[in-house]
């Protein structure tokens, strides 16, 4: 079992800057791939961002490419993502989610253990 927390949300204005964490359990975190995804009211979950539990391999959605980064740090059982330049469509919570994979992985169907999200709101 992995149990995932998701912190770091908030109000920005638009142009702005946030860097989510998201802290696991388990001594086996370097054998998870690792994904963000997002959630806005009425919509369905999307994918954002993810990678491979060495973190040597990443994908992004055509949205945030170039604006938001995933990392992660396994010493620390962390995966992180820097959002910078958010736009008001930014707006969604934001969830972490984790599967037991080598690959970098992009479905939502795909992963195991998801955390309880975190709000982000960008103004405009």
């Amino acid at each position: 079992q992995v149990q995932l927390v998701e912190s770091g949300g908030g109000l920005v204005q638009a142009g702005g800057s946030l860097r989510l964490s998201c802290a696991a359990s388990g001594r086996t975190f370097s054998s998870y791939s690792m994904g963000w995804f997002r959630q806005a009211p009425g919509k369905e979950r999307e994918f954002v961002a993810a990678l491979s539990g060495s973190g040597s391999r990443t994908a992004y959605a055509g949205s945030v490419k170039g604006r938001f980064t995933i990392s992660r740090d396994n010493a620390k059982n962390t995966v992180y993502l820097q959002m910078n330049s958010l736009k008001p469509e930014d707006t969604a919570a934001y969830y972490c989610a984790a599967v037991r994979s080598l690959l970098v992985v992009v479905t939502t169907t795909s992963y195991d253990y998801w955390g309880q999200g975190t709000q982000v709101t960008v103004s405009s």
